[in-house]
């Protein structure tokens, strides 16, 4: 394919500028946004190469308006042609990214417009001194140049940036695909780390640990060309709510019965519970989404933690001490009976769940765990997937705050265990960040908190938050502006509308509403533009994919 494809076209109405210029294509060729093109620039003989990235491609003729092509076609006849050609061209608006020599000067005009070549667009994104890469996907041109793109680490887990955000219509945007990979990127390049994934949607990350079935020897190429080995997770622990079903091995989860047997055989699954005596303290996480303006429920939690009449009990026995203050006259306090009413509702409501257990059973079959001692025992290169997927949100809530909690105690040195043997990072990837950090969120939410915590100090604690909503928009503010890393998958045009998107160029905003599966926007800091990716396809099993649908091509 032939390099040079137009020249750089100034007008009186259209000039080029430091940030951008417009070239005219010549007939027949075929270019698209984010292909990365290159110029000369020549100021006083000082010879320089500016490099653009496309943002927009348009056409245009010598028609002063509509009417004028009708007439020009006989009048409205569809199979007639011109009498004579009208003069026309495509012409393209690049945004310039780089100049290898630091020359920011307008491109002039009649410059000759190229495709760059491999070692160029990694020089042209600044991505050819990255010290500690790791991959990001591959980045293709029109020209058919495809280059594996990496993130600079240090900005993506940390120290000097941290955290990464995506956003998409479920389903369609892969939100959940593209963490994985770069977690088991991550886990390749990096043994000092330690990773914990919720599962909140039916099985999906629940066989992370078995190689997928239908992968084919195109898509296990792909991995090579990404620098990476084409494998499932190692290391990997499950965690499901406890339930007492003894023929589903005691695990309230959607993981099919053949799998949960082969983990509880090789001593990778365990069932969490919440008792009164071990977790008492974490009541407040049962009311985060709860709108307390009042403060009401605060107090009541505040309450119960200083009187030791709400000490060495079960949970049976909590409930039938809250009653006692429902009474009229019974309170004793200055809280109203009201009030302790809809504190004991909704208490009552979510221990009801098997989850919440009288004590601990030392019986090796029901595999009963402490979840937060658990995390508190993580050790590098390993996994911990926790699943939530069946529980309600408000027991969803409560599971991950108590897991947020247990990673900020253990990287704040409130344990036991010897620094060295901690993981020098550990990462938490959440779906549905919605449900823990919306805009409406109400402010005095622990688990708001914990996340704004973690988002504004987590990259020099060593606390990474990986995590995926449908809208971006519905975040908090502070979470999503933490997040040094953004990626964007297909969503819809009344989300691009938001405030959220006004800084990317309207036509990368309207591309969203139409991005293949598989393929997204990322936004890095080390990235000098937005940039379109695909990335592999999963390496581990996924719902629904027995072995026996493995097609011939593998």
């Amino acid at each position: 394919m032939k390099t040079k494809i137009g020249k750089v076209s100034a007008t009186e109405k259209s000039p080029t500028t430091v940030n951008e210029f417009s070239f005219w294509l010549e007939e027949g060729v075929e270019v698209k946004p984010f292909d990365i093109i290159k110029t000369k620039i020549n100021i006083g003989g000082k010879e320089s190469t500016t490099y653009g990235i496309i943002k927009d491609i348009l056409h245009i003729t010598d028609s002063p308006g509509h009417l004028s092509s009708y007439v020009s076609s006989d009048f409205g006849e569809i199979e007639s042609n011109y009498t004579t050609q009208r003069l026309r061209l495509t012409f393209a608006i690049a945004e310039v990214i780089h100049n290898d020599q630091d020359v920011y000067m307008p491109c002039q005009d009649g410059a000759i417009v190229e495709f760059v070549t491999k070692e160029e667009v990694t020089k042209a994104l600044g991505l050819d001194n990255i010290q500690n890469p790791l991959p990001a996907g591959m980045y293709t041109m029109s020209n058919n140049i495809s280059v594996p793109i990496s993130f600079h680490s240090d900005f993506l887990i940390g120290p000097e940036g941290a955290h990464l955000n995506i956003s998409g219509i479920s389903g369609l945007a892969t939100k959940t695909s593209y963490a994985m990979f770069v977690l088991q990127a991550i886990q390749q390049k990096y043994k000092d780390v330690a990773i914990i994934i919720f599962n909140v949607k039916g099985n999906d990350l629940l066989r992370i640990d078995e190689p997928n079935p239908l992968i084919t020897k195109e898509q296990i190429q792909d991995w090579i060309e990404m620098g990476l080995e084409c494998k499932p997770f190692e290391n990997v622990k499950y965690y499901y709510p406890y339930k007492n079903d003894k023929d589903g091995y005691f695990a309230f989860t959607s993981c099919d019965k053949e799998a949960l047997k082969n983990q509880v055989d090789d001593g990778k699954a365990f069932n969490y519970v919440y008792t009164y005596d071990n977790d008492k303290t974490k009541i407040d996480l049962l009311f985060s989404n709860v709108d307390d303006p009042n403060f009401t429920m605060e107090s009541i939690i505040n309450f119960i933690s200083d009187r030791p009449e709400f000490e060495d009990m079960t949970w049976n026995e909590f409930k039938d001490k809250l009653s006692e203050y429902t009474q009229k006259g019974k309170a004793q306090t200055d809280i109203t009976v009201q009030s302790w009413r809809k504190f004991r509702r909704l208490i009552n409501k979510s221990i009801a769940h098997p989850i919440f257990q009288e004590s601990r059973s030392t019986s090796p079959e029901r595999r009963q765990i402490s979840l937060s001692e658990e995390i508190k025992k993580i050790n590098k290169g390993e996994v911990y997937v926790v699943d939530i997927a069946k529980l309600e949100e408000q027991l969803q809530c409560f599971v991950f705050g108590d897991v947020i909690k247990a990673v900020y105690d253990l990287k704040m040195g409130e344990t036991d265990r010897d620094e060295d043997s901690i993981p020098k990072r550990i990462l938490i990837f959440v779906d549905e960040l919605n449900k823990y950090a919306s805009s409406n969120a109400p402010k005095n939410s622990p688990i708001l908190n914990y996340i704004l915590e973690i988002t504004e100090r987590g990259r020099s604690m060593g606390i990474v938050l990986f995590s995926a909503e449908q809208f971006r928009s519905a975040i908090h503010d502070r979470a999503k502006g933490n997040c040094s890393t953004n990626i964007y998958g297909r969503t819809n045009a009344i989300e691009i509308s938001k405030p959220d998107y006004r800084y990317i160029p309207k036509v990368y905003a309207n591309m969203m509403t139409r991005l293949d599966k598989g393929v997204l926007l990322i936004e890095h800091p080390v990235f000098r533009t937005l940039l379109k990716v695909s990335f592999p396809f999963p390496s581990y099993f996924q719902r629904g994919k027995d072995k026996e649908q493995v097609t011939d091509s593998e």
